[in-house]
């Protein structure tokens, strides 16, 4: 039984991932934290993980940047691998995280969705074929409670892209202030936020005569959660520190 702490329980996304493990024979809620410790939860709840004195076996964390240092020092000092399941970390955070994965397993994602996971494969393939004769734009859609934009999926994609092809990309978020023509090299990335809309990204490459669209939606959170645990399984037996992502987990299962 892999026994899980889970950061940001109360919210969405931890209920979701609780309740799937209450279905699971082979995972388990150790504790949770969260800044809400309301009697919600059939574990004990803590404000802070220095609170947990117990043993756990990894930490699935889908609660907000701002809870990711003390995660970081509590995961590091009792040497529990980290699932980091929230994006808009600083730049000193992202150092940060690579530090702390010198001395544990890390597995970091903007998204833990397989299939955005199998999507981010097939833009690194379609814009290596491509190149740069494509122009490329992102549009990503998501509820309006949603803080950081672009999505940290968004710019996963981007990235995909950017990897495949032969010249250095650049981002444009917005293109309102400048009153020019596309740059060749653009990749051009368009937030909306809205109603409740879980999550859908298109990627768009529009070539001379011919236009190629790559979409992806998500219906629930659950595909998130899902993802997470696959995560959390593969983290709990790697047992090397560094950081790892979907596509380690999905090619090196450790069954």
């Amino acid at each position: 039984m892999i026994k899980i702490i889970l950061s940001g329980c109360n919210g969405k996304m931890g209920q979701v991932v609780s309740r799937m493990c209450a279905e699971k024979d082979d995972v388990e809620i150790a504790a949770g934290i969260d800044i809400n410790t309301g009697p919600s939860s059939s574990v004990p709840v803590y404000s802070d993980p220095s609170g947990f004195s117990g043993t756990a076996d990894v930490v699935i964390d889908f609660s907000n940047p701002q809870s990711l240092d003390g995660l970081l020092l509590f995961c590091t000092s009792k040497m529990i691998p980290l699932v980091i399941c929230t994006t808009g970390h600083t730049e000193k955070q992202s150092a940060d995280i690579k530090n702390a994965a010198l001395h544990i397993p890390i597995f970091k994602s903007a998204n833990m969705s397989v299939g955005i996971n199998l999507l981010i494969k097939l833009l690194r393939e379609t814009a290596a074929v491509l190149s740069n004769d494509f122009d490329v734009e992102i549009t990503e859609r998501h509820h309006r409670t949603k803080l950081d934009a672009p999505s940290g999926t968004a710019l996963m994609l981007a990235d995909a892209v950017a990897k495949g092809r032969s010249q250095p990309a650049e981002y444009v978020y917005e293109r309102q202030s400048a009153h020019k023509e596309r740059g060749k090299n653009e990749i051009g990335v368009v937030s909306v936020r809205g109603g409740t809309i879980v999550g859908e990204h298109n990627v768009i490459f529009a070539g001379p005569d011919e236009v190629i669209e790559f979409k992806h939606t998500a219906f629930s959170r659950e595909i998130f959660a899902n993802g997470a645990l696959t995560a959390a399984r593969f983290l709990a037996r790697v047992g090397r520190p560094g950081i790892y992502s979907m596509e380690d987990a999905l090619e090196n299962p450790l069954t």
